[in-house]
């Protein structure tokens, strides 16, 4: 028997009922055989909580204390569950971060793994103990607490599980696997065996709230398995996130991603380099971009489009603004209340008439399409948001029927 890493997000251990199904979890692995470590989440709306508690202080909060504010959260359930293994008679231990430790890069609210210490925590295992690590933080070269951003805990999850070459890694959740899209949105929703990493990146980086996006990342890169379950059921056999997609699917899910803004620069100066010199202003501000469409104009100038998030919108323009005489632009034109509605599936780069289809969806239920932009395994238009759930269900409805 090897060692196995299970994550439980924060619905999952938000009371004592439930920290006891968690528990239950844990003990039937024991059980088995397995050493196994469990990552934890805050309980509930804690996170929510203490940042609404620091709101009352400062809208601006100095980014290390805020880390060192939001990362008592994990804390607080890792000693809640070891207890309560305790009290059933089984030897658990908790660790924060900077006990192990993670270490990371400085970045704070949205940090980095750079490497885990194994020591501890295989120290602790070979004692005959259940290693409970406080999700979602570390600690960097200074010493400072660093926390990875919401979802981080499913990151270091799956972290942990390649540094230690777990066996798999089984994040719990409230839902019962990786669904083609959205149960809230749509009432005909099928759940998925299997789904490759690329697609599941694809899915968590377009809206997909299951899995965070650099969990993925780490998984396909030193091929962690990770089973997506549900806390709730038991024998939940759930969705495997592997190397390859076992499903004879064309897409295999249909997303959503709310709260985006299209920003377009108007006479751009038609120059070799000013498209670098642009995204390089941008990226030095730690300026997320996703969509980019770019038209030439007929001599000197061209127009560039490209979306960020609502909430880097104020900062983006302000830094366009400022820039906007080097760069020689002519107008910063921007639009709210977008959304990006995207269809991924491997069986999008072979199959003809897939775009078209999607297409036709928006087109039979009069949704006007902003943008567009596509890859090997994913096709993504931008739309109103007013218009995004019925998006949603129109293209789901195309590809996978009532």
């Amino acid at each position: 028997m090897g060692i196995i890493v299970q994550k439980f997000g924060g619905s999952s251990v938000a009371n004592l009922e439930r920290l006891e199904y968690v528990s239950e979890h844990i003990i039937n692995e024991v059980k088995k055989g397995n050493k196994v470590v469990v990552v934890v989440s805050a309980q509930g709306k804690t996170t929510d909580r203490l940042i609404s508690e620091e709101a009352e202080i400062t809208d601006n909060p100095n980014g290390r204390e805020h880390d060192v504010l939001v990362s008592t959260g994990e804390q607080i359930t890792t000693a809640k569950l070891a207890m309560l293994l305790n009290k059933k008679k089984y030897k658990a231990v908790s660790l924060a971060g900077w006990q192990i430790p993670i270490i990371t890069n400085s970045e704070f609210t949205n940090s980095r793994i750079r490497y885990i210490h194994n020591d501890t925590i295989e120290e602790y295992l070979n004692s005959g103990n259940v290693v409970i690590v406080a999700g979602f933080q570390g600690i960097d070269e200074n010493g400072n607490i660093t926390t990875f951003g919401r979802g981080g805990s499913d990151t270091t999850a799956v972290a942990i599980a390649a540094s230690l070459k777990a066996e798999k890694c089984d994040i719990y959740t409230d839902v019962d696997g990786v669904y083609t899209s959205d149960p809230r949105i749509v009432n005909t929703v099928k759940k998925l065996k299997t789904i490759s990493y690329d697609e599941m990146l694809e899915m968590s980086s377009m809206g997909a709230k299951v899995l965070h996006n650099r969990c993925v990342e780490i998984g396909k890169k030193y091929n962690v398995p990770i089973y997506v379950k549900s806390t709730f059921e038991k024998n939940s056999i759930g969705t495997l996130v592997t190397n390859k997609n076992l499903e004879d699917l064309v897409i295999n899910g249909v997303t959503k991603d709310d709260y985006i803004s299209r920003i377009t620069l108007v006479g751009l100066e038609n120059k070799i380099g000013k498209t670098y010199q642009l995204f390089k202003i941008l990226a030095r501000n730690l300026i997320n971009v996703d969509v980019i469409v770019q038209s030439f104009g007929e001599h000197i100038t061209k127009d560039i489009a490209f979306t960020v998030k609502m909430n880097d919108l104020k900062k983006t323009l302000e830094v366009l603004e400022n820039n906007k005489e080097e760069l020689g632009i002519k107008d910063i034109l921007h639009s709210e209340n977008l959304s990006k509605v995207s269809i991924i599936g491997v069986g999008i780069a072979n199959k003809p008439g897939v775009a078209a289809d999607m297409f036709e969806a928006l087109y039979e239920s009069n949704i006007n399409m902003h943008m567009i932009s596509t890859s090997e395994i994913k096709i993504s238009v931008l739309v109103n948001s007013n218009q995004a759930d019925l998006a949603v269900k129109t293209i789901h409805k195309k590809f996978f029927g009532e």
